[in-house]
């Protein structure tokens, strides 16, 4: 008798897991059917299968390393008008060198628009690096990833940087600047795209930096913990058609001592969010903004964090 009893309960255990899998791929079909095949969500996949083309045209050039220039002066008479404008009304925001990392099995030549836009908006000093394709280790790249940020500040002489980082080179900055004292020289962070909460495509790394990308890793877990000397502000692209980043939602960044603005989009690929015109005017109006300096000194008062629909715009709480 006992033994069937454990029989029955092991089918009705079997059974449980069968329904709640089948319930799993169902709202995994719902979610590819009104994500991936409506009109907005071909035209991104479209756009990705373009860029990706286009990047493998570009992808040699990046792998030469790219020599930090010094800066040549503040002379705005042979300046186009935008970036004359934001040196004459905001020199700080001009000046402050924007530091790109790219992310895994891939170079700096995927910022070859961003830094583009980038400078024709007016930023000065815009600088991509590349770190190892072979990288195996979160924790040593951010290592050399501090030695970039210290050469960039010394050469341009400023206090602070910028940095954007897509894929893994947004986790590998997040990790220098939470674990390694890092938002003491970055003021703002931007990560395109990087799995915050992890990926369940690293399942299909098997090797330790697959292990460190995981739900749930040992590392996430680290940069789970309280950061309440961070003073670093955190700019967080997603996208729900983001092919890499599995689920989508966990390219959200949620730490309560961060301070973190986001923006969610909900038609455009993992490797092509660096081309997105809705990414590029985003990123570059916030860093030409320059309250969030100021903010913490105002008599402890916090700067409310705006909630951002898939168009950047000031979002109703219920959106």
């Amino acid at each position: 008798m006992a033994f069937v009893h454990a029989g029955l309960d092991r089918l009705a255990t079997m059974a449980a897991a069968a329904q709640t899998t089948a319930l799993e791929l169902g709202r995994a079909g719902a979610y590819v059917a009104r994500t991936f095949c409506v009109p907005a969500g071909l035209r991104g996949l479209a756009i990705e299968w373009a860029w990706a083309a286009a990047h493998m045209v570009v992808y040699p050039a990046g792998l030469l390393r790219e020599q930090l220039v010094e800066p040549s002066g503040y002379r705005t008479d042979s300046l186009p008008p935008a970036r004359r404008s934001l040196m004459v009304t905001d020199l700080e925001a001009a000046g402050t060198p924007i530091l790109l990392v790219h992310g895994i099995m891939d170079n700096r030549s995927v910022f070859t628009l961003f830094r583009r836009s980038l400078r024709r908006r007016g930023f000065g000093a815009v600088h991509a690096v590349n770190y190892s394709l072979f990288t195996g280790d979160i924790r040593t790249a951010a290592h050399q990833l501090r030695t970039h940020v210290e050469q960039l500040r010394e050469l341009t002489g400023a206090d602070k940087v910028h940095i954007v980082g897509h894929s893994l080179g947004g986790m590998i900055a997040r990790y220098y600047v939470q674990r390694m004292g890092g938002s003491a020289a970055v003021d703002t962070l931007v990560t395109l795209g990087s799995p915050h909460r992890g990926t369940l495509t690293a399942h299909l790394m098997p090797t330790p930096l697959g292990r460190q990308l995981r739900p749930g890793s040992e590392l996430l877990g680290e940069l789970a913990r309280p950061s309440p000397g961070c003073s670093t502000r955190f700019l967080v692209v997603w996208s729900r058609l983001d092919q890499m980043v599995v689920p989508q939602r966990n390219g959200r960044l949620i730490h309560p001592d961060l301070d973190v603005e986001e923006l969610e989009l909900r038609d455009v690929g993992h490797l092509s969010m660096p081309i997105d015109a809705r990414t590029l005017h985003w990123v570059a109006d916030a860093l030409t903004r320059s309250d969030h300096r100021y903010y913490r000194e105002s008599r402890g008062q916090e700067r409310p964090k705006p909630l951002t629909d898939t168009l950047g715009e000031p979002a109703s709480p219920a959106s």
